[in-house]
């Protein structure tokens, strides 16, 4: 079984990661981008039988620092 999980920083909290893509690209001519989030993916394999809800913990307890990130989860 796996499970995906998207983290991206929330809404309002600075990313100083992203506004560095966001200058370089417009340094390599990529005019019009006035905005860039940066944020990460994490591909578990899990066993059978593992809950959204275990991964939902996972998330809480250490892959997303829910103070100033937000996360999603795909299960497949």
């Amino acid at each position: 079984m796996k499970a995906r999980v998207h983290v991206m920083l929330k809404a309002g909290v600075l990313d100083p990661q992203g506004e560095v893509v966001r200058h370089a690209l417009g340094a390599m001519g990529f005019d019009g981008v006035e905005g860039v989030r940066q944020g990460k993916v994490i591909d578990l394999e899990l066993a059978d039988g593992t809950t959204e809800d275990q991964v939902r913990e996972m998330c809480e307890k250490l892959l997303a620092n829910t103070v100033i990130e937000s996360y999603s989860i795909e299960m497949g």
